[in-house]
């Protein structure tokens, strides 16, 4: 009974299927976003300190109709569009809420103007207020400047934003604070101050403040931008394809992760000196060139690998203990700007760890979505494959992850064959776009039917295929194949 009490909890929090996991819609070309709410007082976080931005927006709204309101809106360009990924919205006041439903929408592909929906989850009455945090992520958000720079000097990048916070609504109070790895700023736009302020933005160590400012219309841009030291690389995966393979067999699961690496930040002026390289590993300056990553993997993982389109790469360290288990490797060379890197890395671990039998023949898989390095300056993703392979005779695939919905754009099963399979291997794939390094161990949960029949199937086809070899050759071996003689 308690078993079947804790598998009828978690079908409770399955309650999105793989079918549903789309979540963009579209709305008439005639749509503009009623004006509904106003932002009382709103406060714009922009984070440049890693290799990709991080935007957080608190705002205070309040329902100006005459009617309950549940829909919030913020505005992008088509551009932006493309490249935001990761967006959350809560309520910064009652944490025990959880995350609101949210979904892209778009009224005209044409239209440079896109929008994300917030769903709230209960109606806003007319008069009353909503305290909104919202957080999303900007990838291929940066431009070096200068382009392009010597093997050892620092490389500087600049972003353009603006100083007032996107939005469809009136806002009556506003500011904008970005925050820098450090307090080598050289260049930012400088704006009119208010007030006491002469000019903004005020800078304080490695933060710039532009406002507070008063009231500002729907859709008010200020186009500013910040120009920093970047000491670290600018990481960005194009694509990453992840394979979670369950052998119930073998009670093993196997991971597999091929990247498609980039380095997005300033180019060599000169053609890289691997000598000079080699005498600066001695007094380890700071460089922007990628020189190694760290992957931090479950206790209990095993058999860890790193190849390149090359082969076998040596340049790794493998430590795998009771407290930890962490993959260090060094890419065949160092990546400079506008460099490319392809390589796989994988490993085994203990299903005990990830899989449980909650009910007669209903399993429930424990996975993290997205792994990878764990770098001082981040890691962004543009593309995210992640398969996960059940045994052949899986069934009634379900799944869901603490992953942003608004970053997931398709979720299907479909059958991939492997050696000795009958039919194939039911086969759960998730395509996730713009997620970033912060969403490292988010849980995906996959709960599936597996039965007795089905988990005999293989074995039942080996031994009959085994016993079928040996007849052959029993009835080929008993052929007289000589002439008799009369």
């Amino acid at each position: 009974m308690k078993t079947l009490a804790v598998f009828s909890a978690v079908l409770s929090v399955l309650a999105t299927a793989y079918a549903s996991s789309d979540s963009k819609s579209t709305l008439p070309s005639t749509f503009k976003p009623p004006q509904v709410f106003k932002n009382l007082n709103l406060v714009h976080v922009i984070s440049v300190e890693k290799n990709y931005v991080k935007e957080n927006i608190n705002v205070l709204i309040e329902n100006i109709d005459k009617e309950a309101q549940d829909e919030y809106y913020l505005p992008f360009t088509g551009d932006q569009m493309s490249r935001v990924g990761g967006f959350e919205a809560k309520d910064r006041k009652d944490a025990s809420v959880g995350h609101f439903k949210v979904e892209a929408v778009e009224f005209d592909p044409e239209s440079d103007i896109q929008y994300y929906r917030v769903h709230l989850p209960s109606p806003l009455k007319p008069g009353d207020r909503q305290a909104l945090g919202i957080t999303y992520y900007v990838l291929k958000a940066y431009k070096p400047l200068p382009a392009s720079i010597a093997q050892d000097e620092q490389q500087f990048l600049t972003y353009s934003f603006s100083a007032y916070a996107p939005s469809v609504y009136t806002t009556s109070k506003q500011k904008t604070e970005v925050k820098f790895p450090s307090s080598a700023i050289p260049d930012y736009t400088k704006l009119p101050g208010s007030g006491d302020v002469q000019e903004f933005p005020q800078k304080q160590g490695t933060k710039l403040t532009y406002g507070p400012f008063d009231e500002k219309p729907a859709g008010a841009a200020e186009p500013v931008e910040v120009r920093f030291e970047f000491t670290k690389p600018v990481s960005h995966v194009s694509e990453l394809e992840r394979d979670v393979e369950v052998s119930h067999w073998g009670g093993n699961v196997a991971f597999e992760e091929r990247y498609t690496l980039y380095h997005r930040g300033a180019n060599l002026s000169t053609l890289f000196n691997r000598v000079k390289w080699a005498q600066q590993q001695y007094y380890n300056p700071v460089s922007y060139a990628l020189k190694e990553m760290k992957f931090p993997l479950r206790v209990g993982s095993a058999d860890a690998y790193f190849t390149d389109v090359i082969g076998n790469v040596s340049t790794s360290k493998f430590r795998s203990n009771k407290r930890e288990a962490l993959l260090e490797i060094k890419p065949r060379y160092p990546l400079f700007g506008g460099w490319k890197y392809p390589f796989t890395i994988g490993w085994n671990s203990d299903a005990k760890h990830f899989l449980r039998k909650v009910s007669g023949s209903s399993y429930v898989l424990n996975v993290p979505f997205l792994e990878g390095p764990k770098q001082p300056e981040g890691v962004e993703y543009e593309s995210v494959v992640l398969r996960v392979v059940l045994p052949e005779g899986a069934e009634n695939v379900k799944y869901q992850t603490t992953i942003p919905t608004s970053s997931i754009t398709e979720a299907k099963v479909e059958i991939h064959k492997t050696f000795l399979d009958t039919v194939g291997r039911t086969t759960l794939v998730i395509k996730a776009r713009n997620l970033v390094d912060d969403f490292r161990d988010r849980e995906l949960i996959v709960t599936y039917d597996y039965s007795l029949l089905a988990s005999l199937r293989k074995p039942l086809i080996i031994f009959i295929t085994m016993i079928g070899v040996f007849v052959a050759a029993w009835v080929v071996g008993g052929v007289e194949l000589k002439f008799s003689k009369k």
